[in-house]
């Protein structure tokens, strides 16, 4: 049995959210069936292994995190038919509320990292080979409609289904405010395990 050397993440961020990146639009490549995500010199820290280990001084974290550098390269591919996903759920917060349409997919890659005091580093590849993966076009929260949408990539997004921020529609204040009780039609606080507050 071995044990875990290295745990790399972008960490916490202030909203609580983890293990998430920013992806720019110029990293992501789409072409038919195939999509490329390449990321440069991602900020990450390596927190030699997760979960932490538990406290010793409540409030006081007892791990050191070692700032480093990643870089990768990963390609998806499609295939396969298309399948349709209805909401199985109209509760907001369900992870059953969403409806697409998805293929089979699988990715291959390449990755490389190093502490930023260049102590540590590594580089190798990676497959799905054996693995489930899927790739898509989704809507999810106001933008999930009880009618079928166009999921496709040839979609054209009707001014109504993405409004502005500051500037709500009716239909989409009403279904927030009538799924989401006591809460207002301009703002909507979602509680789960990092609160998100939603402005329209």
């Amino acid at each position: 049995m071995s044990s875990q050397l290295h745990d790399f993440s972008p960490w916490t961020l202030p909203n609580g959210l983890f293990w998430i990146v920013k992806v720019p639009d110029s990293a992501v490549q789409m072409s038919g069936d195939t999509l490329t995500v390449d990321l440069v010199d991602v900020p990450v820290v390596d927190a030699l292994s997760f979960p932490p280990p538990a406290q010793a001084v409540p409030g006081i974290s007892p791990i050191q995190l070692t700032p480093a550098k990643l870089s990768f390269h990963v390609i998806y591919t499609k295939g396969g038919n298309m399948r349709t996903v209805e909401p199985t759920s109209h509760d907001p917060l369900s992870p059953f509320n969403w409806g697409g349409k998805m293929w089979d997919s699988s990715n291959s890659g390449t990755f490389s990292l190093s502490y930023d005091d260049g102590s540590f580093s590594a580089s190798g590849s990676f497959d799905s080979t054996g693995n489930f993966g899927e790739m898509g076009f989704e809507r999810n929260g106001v933008f999930l409609r009880d009618d079928e949408g166009d999921d496709s990539e040839n979609a054209v997004a009707q001014p109504e289904s993405l409004p502005h921020a500051n500037a709500p529609t009716r239909e989409i204040t009403a279904k927030v405010a009538g799924s989401i009780p006591d809460q207002t039609a301009r703002t909507v606080l979602l509680k789960g395990r990092a609160p998100v507050k939603v402005n329209f």
